[in-house]
């Protein structure tokens, strides 16, 4: 593998950095889209609506302050201002859910640059390998398998880096695009639950 790495030139050392910060950003968005973020919104919500109905909006609020996941901080940004109407307390959501769920875009732009930066920096590697195997033949005056392997090995190895590092980068950034958007649309709907339970109980204003 060394002796592969070597032989792909001095731009392996580039796809190399590539390849570490798309394993880290891997990890992190899975720690933080798979577990940080697995409480299932909806449940959230029908969990709340069931503590209202049994115990009142202050127990539902201090179930709220005391879950970590950040759909709760937004929703008890809303119960906060359930007093003040409709438009406030969808209002306080909004403007509470803007701070708590920026990290399901983090790094993802990151991400993305990869699976493109990656292929590019590769192609660079090509080009680099086959000026190296023509300046050859031009020195020599002869095409020799022997003095043109170098150069077109160093060329091909550094094409097949820069795919091995963008193809699962583009993988894993749709399924976490994908993931994003399901749990977006997730705090959409709960969200929505909750203020329709609250009007329909009477307990918020329109």
């Amino acid at each position: 593998m060394l002796e592969i790495f070597q032989k792909g030139g001095f731009v392996m050392w580039g796809l190399l950095a590539l390849a570490i910060i798309a394993i880290a950003i891997i990890l992190e968005r899975f720690i933080t889209l798979y577990m940080l973020a697995s409480a299932n919104p909806l449940k959230l919500v029908q969990k709340v609506i069931d503590i209202i109905e049994e115990q009142g909006l202050k127990e539902a609020l201090d179930y709220l302050y005391d879950n970590p996941s950040p759909l709760a901080k937004v929703l008890a940004a809303g119960l906060e201002k359930v007093h003040q109407g409709k438009v406030a307390f969808e209002d306080a959501m909004v403007r509470k859910a803007v701070s708590e769920l920026a990290f399901l875009d983090r790094n993802m732009i990151y991400l993305s640059s990869i699976t493109t930066i990656a292929p590019l920096l590769g192609f660079i590697g090509t080009i680099i390998g086959l000026m190296k195997a023509f300046n050859t033949i031009r020195i020599t005056g002869e095409v020799e398998p022997e003095l043109v392997a170098g150069g077109i090995s160093e060329a091909l190895i550094a094409t097949g880096a820069g795919f091995i590092i963008a193809a699962p980068a583009a993988l894993f950034y749709a399924i976490f695009t994908n993931r994003i958007n399901v749990y977006q649309r997730q705090i959409e709907e709960a969200s929505n639950a909750l203020v329709e339970y609250l009007l329909e109980k009477g307990i918020i204003v329109a």
